[in-house]
């Protein structure tokens, strides 16, 4: 597939789906690579965009980090639970199917339909894999994931609910514990001074798009439903120890510095793992 194949017609915030992606191509070409993903080489390569204004910026490794530990997180439930589902909220060109999938499990793929459209010119429906076209708001998936797949659940919201205003990640938080009480939530959380200063953020001063939702403490989230539980929170540069001692070492030497620095850019940002009430 060449660039003159696909078209590009991707919303604001869509459009940041691109940064990830273009994280993974840049890190599969490295010789001493944190994670490995030939087909975002291959989707880069297919698509009409101008990648190059986001060449050397730092917040590529931290996608590809962010990345690498959702992934983690997805094999263990799916260790735990080898029959369970997957859902990708906000799914992008994500293809963590092709990296983590055990060959048992029933996988979603939900976003908007304008990057459903994308989607399907480098992905298909399978048996056990399906695209969904609608808003993470929108309670239709909720209803469709359920007709189709039996749990227990893991819903992937990988870089979707920050975009969003806090009453709508609470709708969202109620919409997947109502529907499916018990399952897991992975998520990333954004400070306020990140919100505050996307203007200068080395990739997002590059897109329109800007964060809306500001969560201080990701602790905070366990009281917005009852029986919701924290199980894991951490900062690019506090990762879980069995993930650091497996990273390259210039990677682990760049995360001793970062966390000897404290910038409020890392320690605001956190990945967090929740099992919804």
């Amino acid at each position: 597939m060449t660039e003159r194949d696909v078209r590009l017609d991707l919303g604001a915030v869509q459009e940041t789906l691109l940064i990830p992606l273009y994280g993974r191509a840049v890190e599969n070409r490295k010789a001493d690579a944190a994670l490995r993903d030939a087909r975002a080489e291959e989707i880069v390569a297919s698509l009409p965009y101008d990648f190059a204004r986001f060449d050397n910026l730092p917040s590529l490794v931290g996608t590809v980090l962010r990345t690498a530990l959702f992934d983690r997180w997805v094999t263990d439930f799916l260790r735990s639970h080898p029959d369970g589902t997957v859902v990708e909220l906000g799914t992008g060109l994500n293809t963590r199917f092709e990296r983590v999938d055990n060959g048992r499990a029933r996988w979603f793929d939900l976003d908007l339909p304008d990057v459903i459209t994308l989607r399907r010119a480098f992905f298909q429906d399978e048996p056990r894999r399906k695209m969904i076209a609608a808003s993470v708001t929108d309670d239709s998936w909720t209803t469709e994931v359920a007709a189709l797949a039996d749990g227990p659940y893991f819903f992937s919201a990988e870089a979707v609910l920050p975009f969003l205003d806090e009453a709508e990640v609470r709708h969202v938080v109620e919409l997947i514990a109502g529907r499916f009480p018990g399952s897991t939530l992975a998520l990333d959380t954004a400070g306020p001074e990140i919100i505050g200063s996307q203007d200068t953020h080395d990739a997002l001063s590059k897109v329109e798009a800007r964060m809306r939702w500001a969560c201080a403490n990701p602790a905070d989230l366990v009281r917005w439903r009852p029986g919701t539980r924290l199980l894991a929170s951490h900062t690019l540069s506090s990762l879980p120890p069995r993930m650091h001692d497996a990273l390259p070492a210039a990677y682990q030497d760049m995360l001793a510095e970062l966390a000897a620095q404290r910038l409020p850019q890392v320690e605001e940002y956190r990945l967090s793992l929740l099992q919804l009430g």
